[in-house]
C-alpha cells in the first residue's frame, strides 16, 4: 500500500519501536544530566556589591550530599564584583549538579571565607527541581 501525501503538509514520521535496553540507558543518561535550577531574588536596603563564588552548593540535608554550582545568571562569579541598587530585586538564576534521588529537603549556601555569604535553608525538594528563593 503506497502512501499519498497532501500538498502543504509535512511528511509522516515512521513509528520507532525503541527496546527496554534502549528506554533504560536513556532513563540513565536523564539522571545523570538532570540539574537543579534555584532562582535567586535579593532585596538590599541599601547599595551594595554582590557577587558569587563557585564554593556554593546544595546541601541534602541527611546525607550532607552537595550538588556543586555549574553555572550562574545575571550575577558575577568570584572575584569580579556586581552592583546592587537599594529598593530594586536584584534577580539571578543559579545552576547546580543533581540532588540524589532520596533527597527530601536541603539548603543553598555559599561556603567562602569572609561573613556575608548566601543562604537559604530547608527548601523542600519538588518533581520539577527547580526553585525560587528569597535571599538576604
Amino acid at each position: 500500500m503506497s502512501k499519498t501525501l497532501i500538498p502543504g503538509t509535512p511528511p509522516l514520521l515512521p513509528s520507532i519501536d525503541v527496546d527496554e535496553v534502549t528506554k533504560e540507558e536513556i532513563k540513565v543518561l536523564v539522571y545523570e544530566e538532570a540539574q537543579v535550577i534555584v532562582h535567586c531574588t535579593l532585596s538590599a536596603p541599601s547599595a551594595d556589591m554582590i557577587r558569587i563564588w563557585k564554593t556554593t552548593f546544595l546541601v541534602a540535608k541527611g546525607s550532607g550530599h552537595k550538588s556543586k554550582l555549574i553555572h550562574a545568571e545575571n550575577i558575577t562569579v568570584h572575584p569580579v564584583w556586581m552592583q546592587i541598587w537599594p529598593g530594586k530585586p536584584t534577580c539571578f538564576t543559579l545552576f547546580f549538579t543533581r540532588l540524589p534521588k532520596d533527597c527530601s529537603e536541603f539548603d543553598l549556601v555559599e561556603e567562602i571565607p569572609e561573613a556575608g555569604g548566601f543562604e537559604a535553608r530547608n527548601i523542600t525538594r519538588n518533581a520539577s527541581d527547580v526553585y525560587s528563593v528569597l535571599l538576604q
